[in-house]
């Protein structure tokens, strides 16, 4: 699966399942791609949600985008993240049937209020 020198726990987690829905819409939209892996242009967005992730200001507490306050996506990678999750989030469930439901699960919490001062991945990795 994806590896992330960046993040770590919960962090990961969402990464994982960020990459494993776009492998679904690189392959269903990109056919002219690498053999193994996604397209540039998807490769690109891995990488911006990869960063996006490392500076959630909600940390290892991070709520599902969905239900987060905080929008740290620029407007178009925003509505490319949008466009790919509607796109794979109703097909993860034969291929990846574990993620797809423990992010099910994890959009039934409750948004967060104000998140805490300091707590961002990168945050804690800048300290240690």
């Amino acid at each position: 699966m994806a590896v992330s020198e960046l993040l770590s726990g919960k962090l990961l987690y969402e990464f994982r399942t960020i990459r494993a829905m776009v492998e679904i819409y690189c392959r269903a939209h990109h056919p002219l791609k690498p053999s193994k892996g996604v397209c540039a242009a998807c490769q690109e967005f891995l990488t911006y949600a990869e960063t996006r992730l490392d500076r959630c200001p909600y940390g290892q507490g991070k709520p599902t985008c969905n239900k987060c306050p905080v929008h740290c996506y620029k407007p178009h990678m925003k509505q490319k993240a949008r466009e790919i999750m509607l796109y794979s989030g109703p097909r993860m469930l034969l291929p990846h049937p574990i993620m797809a439901i423990k992010h099910l699960l994890a959009e039934r919490q409750p948004a967060p209020g104000k998140p805490p001062e300091g707590v961002s991945n990168r945050h804690l990795r800048k300290l240690s």
